[in-house]
């Protein structure tokens, strides 16, 4: 497994992109207004939050005895946790997440998502929060484990800086293997264009929302990819596989193109919806700030 990087082992680029991506994060989160933390996960712990009916596979010791004893029926007594949130960023940085970069002003996937992640980590660890982070293409690349002090945030925006990406992708397989190192349940939060196959992506996110983690997607597209703006014979290589290439006449591939894009959307999103999983869909146009408040707003609302 790579470790994590030190500045002695950052180029002088990738410690000039820290310093930056120190600083953006920095102003995303300051531009946005959150509100005094608590973790929406229920254990056993402190402060008792509310009742709820029993239901078959429950714990019997989290019964509410006294109140049987009044009402004749079963109620669980729920509490809310005082301790900080776990979270883990997978940040995917196969060679798709490259688009947009070269030959362009845009921002590449990969860089929009690098620069959300740190917002995430700033923010979270802003709050007291524990984050780690895995970079992942075919293999997890990096792992760091959570933790919440506040020169652990140097050492995510470091491995952030020095990602790259390259080559082909196995989100579900990375998923896997990620199983064992997430003891703790808390909230996943994963960065990819999710270019896998949708039934092993979902069966693989299941397992986290079996162990009851909250788990978040966010799936990052070029506006390109959603618009096809190619007219006339266009060459269309891949940036996973380089010797994957073909000259085609964009204009009748179009129709097949964004028709296969549509079922793999709603594929996606409607397997998220059934196993409660937020996916958010974002382009790389999208000021992270606003995309960043948006969910968190939502995101209260539903707690």
């Amino acid at each position: 497994m790579s470790q994590v990087p030190s500045d002695a082992l950052l180029s002088a680029t990738d410690r000039d992109k820290l310093a930056k991506l120190q600083l953006y994060a920095r102003q995303v989160v300051e531009g946005i207004t959150v509100g005094m933390h608590r973790s929406p996960h229920k254990g056993f712990s402190v402060e008792f939050k509310e009742h709820r009916p029993y239901v078959r596979g429950d714990e019997i010791r989290t019964i509410d005895w006294k109140l049987y004893g009044k009402t004749d029926r079963l109620y669980i007594r729920q509490y809310e946790e005082e301790t900080n949130l776990r979270c883990t960023i997978l940040v995917d940085q196969s060679g798709s997440m490259a688009y947009g970069a070269k030959g362009s002003t845009k921002t590449s996937k990969h860089d929009f998502g690098v620069r959300l992640a740190a917002c995430l980590a700033y923010m979270l660890v802003g709050q007291q929060d524990s984050v780690g982070l895995v970079t992942f293409d075919t293999e997890m690349r990096n792992y760091i484990p959570p933790r919440s002090k506040p020169s652990h945030l140097r050492s995510l925006l470091g491995t952030l800086a020095a990602s790259k990406p390259n080559g082909e992708t196995a989100i579900s397989e990375v998923l896997t293997k990620l199983v064992p190192k997430i003891r703790k349940r808390g909230l996943l939060v994963l960065i990819s264009d999710c270019f896998d196959e949708v039934d092993n992506l979902l069966r693989t996110l299941s397992y986290f929302r079996h162990a009851r983690n909250d788990v978040v997607v966010f799936q990052v597209w070029d506006r390109d990819e959603l618009e096809f703006p190619f007219r006339g014979r266009t060459q269309f290589r891949s940036l996973e596989l380089a010797s994957h290439m073909r000259l085609l006449d964009s204009s009748l591939l179009r129709k097949s193109y964004l028709e296969n894009l549509a079922k793999f959307r709603t594929a996606l999103s409607a397997g998220c919806g059934k196993q409660k999983i937020d996916l958010i869909s974002c382009t790389t146009d999208q000021p992270h700030a606003s995309l960043l408040a948006s969910y968190l707003a939502a995101r209260g609302r539903s707690l």
